[in-house]
This record gives structure tokens, sequence and C-alpha cells, in this order.
């Protein structure tokens, strides 16, 4: 599930870079949100590009893109070890049917544990009859 290549990072910074000089203006970063529906002031524009400028020249690399998306990586990353742990009331590290149902409960879903077991096997990776943290993270790609 890891995007976070150098290749990725050049890509991104190739889509904004419309001048070709290998840095990032706010005025790029401003045409190119708006290309693809996104919408920023001139003034948001020089202030998202000088909180993320490391070098001071008023422009972004290609490292602070990365230092950018990897920030972006690492939230989502949180946001989805909350969402699991909801799920892993327990504690013990996995979704089980027991837990799986005790959630959708909440939820307002009632289900038996038969059901959830059979919830639980479409993304069971190794047979094991649980949902690891991995498999949910494949699961929620």
């Amino acid at each position: 599930m890891e995007i976070t290549s150098a290749a990725h990072y050049d890509r991104v910074l190739r889509y904004f870079d419309e001048d070709g000089d290998g840095k990032i203006s706010p005025s790029e970063l401003r045409n190119r949100l708006g290309l693809i529906g996104g919408e920023l002031l001139p003034a948001e524009a020089e202030a998202a590009v000088e909180s993320l400028d490391s070098d001071g020249d008023g422009l972004l690399c290609v490292g602070d893109i990365e230092r950018l998306l990897d920030v972006g990586e690492e939230e989502k990353l949180k946001d989805l070890r909350e969402a699991f742990g909801l799920y892993d009331a327990e504690g013990c590290g996995f979704i089980t049917p027991k837990s799986l149902k005790r959630m959708l409960k909440k939820l307002g879903e009632t289900k038996s544990t038969a059901e959830c077991k059979v919830m639980i096997r479409r993304f069971d990776l190794n047979g094991d009859g649980l949902i690891s943290f991995d498999e949910f993270q494949i699961m929620m790609a």
C-alpha cells in the first residue's frame, strides 16, 4: 500500500510544475489545483508555499512535496488505526466475529455471528478467521 516512492513524488512535482523549472510556485499551485476542482486564493497559495518551503526560495521542491505527502500518509495511517481500534474493542489486535457483530450493532445493523464470520472471510487473507490491521488496511484501500 506504500505509495511514497521517489517516482511518485517526481510525478506530483511534474504535474504542478508548469514551467518545468523543477519547482512549484504559488501561482502554479493555484492553477493546477483549479484544474482538478480545487480553489486556493492567491494569499492562501503564498501561505501554503511559505509554510512548506524548506530552503526559503519561495518555491516548493521535490523534498517539500515528499514531506507534505508523508505527513498525509501518516495521518491516514493514524485514522485507520483509530477506526481499527473501534472494531478491536477487546484490544487483541484483531477484528473477531464477536467484535464485528458488536460494532455493527452500535452502528444500527444487526448481524448474526455466522454472518459476521462470512463478512470476515471475504477479507481474511491468511484464513485465520480474524482481520488483522494489515488486512483491514487492504480492505479499506
